[in-house]
């Protein structure tokens, strides 16, 4: 790896970037909030909060109907994802691989709660390779796409904004990202991706769409571009 890097810090999303968990979320999502009086599918919870805070989501549903969710909504929920990510969750093809060969430091920022952020990276082997740098929306007044999260994660690993690079999948992370001052990466290799996801997140200001997280350690050692918009 080039010491001669720009960067001395790769900021990772969690669900679609480390762990393929975004198309099981979707799913549970959608039967949960229908269960509650808001009919909705699994493909409309993908277009309306990928990437985006459950806490988010339930207000924005919430606000949508006039009404609140019962305590019991939120149970429910969790209790579905844990059961449901812990029978089928898997990591990101190749992401192992990947990070063992990235000599810059990492760490995790998710719209996820820790301990959802914790569960899902120990249920795939990951938790190891960033514990404790693992960085929620809970932690911050405001949720992606407002660049509040990661700015927070930069500040705790003491490293300015323009020295991190950012890899995410969801348009609100770009968006995050690119508020942050930071260099994005768009990852496009999840299960829940469709056709047209990478011109989204080139739209939405990534500097580089990948599919493949074998590519990854290459275009850091490459010293990535700001201003570059391409497709690798």
């Amino acid at each position: 790896m080039s010491t001669s890097s720009l960067y001395d810090l790769i900021i990772f999303d969690c669900d679609g970037v480390l762990v393929d968990s975004e198309a099981l979320a979707c799913v549970v999502h959608a039967d949960v909030l229908t269960q509650h009086g808001y009919a909705i599918s699994a493909e409309q919870v993908h277009d309306r909060f990928l990437g985006r805070s459950a806490r988010e989501a339930r207000l924005e549903v919430e606000t949508e109907l006039g009404r609140a969710f019962p305590d019991a909504y939120t149970a429910q929920l969790r209790a579905t994802i844990d059961r449901v990510f812990g029978e089928q969750l898997q990591p990101v093809p190749y992401i192992a691989d990947t990070l063992g060969r990235l000599s810059q430091r990492i760490c995790v920022a998710s719209s996820g709660t820790p301990t959802r952020i914790r569960s899902s990276l120990g249920t795939t082997g990951l938790l190891d390779r960033f514990a404790p740098h693992l960085f929620s929306a809970m932690q911050v007044e405001r949720g992606k796409p407002a660049p509040d999260l990661f700015l927070f994660a930069a500040a705790q690993m003491n490293t300015p904004p323009a020295r991190c690079v950012v890899v995410e999948d969801s348009v609100p992370g770009v968006t995050a990202a690119r508020a942050a001052k930071m260099t994005v990466i768009g990852f496009t290799g999840g299960a829940h991706c469709r056709p047209g996801d990478a011109d989204r997140l080139r739209a939405a200001g990534a500097n580089i769409v990948i599919d493949d997280m074998r590519a990854l350690p290459a275009l850091i050692a490459q010293s990535l571009n700001r201003d570059e918009i391409a497709v690798v």
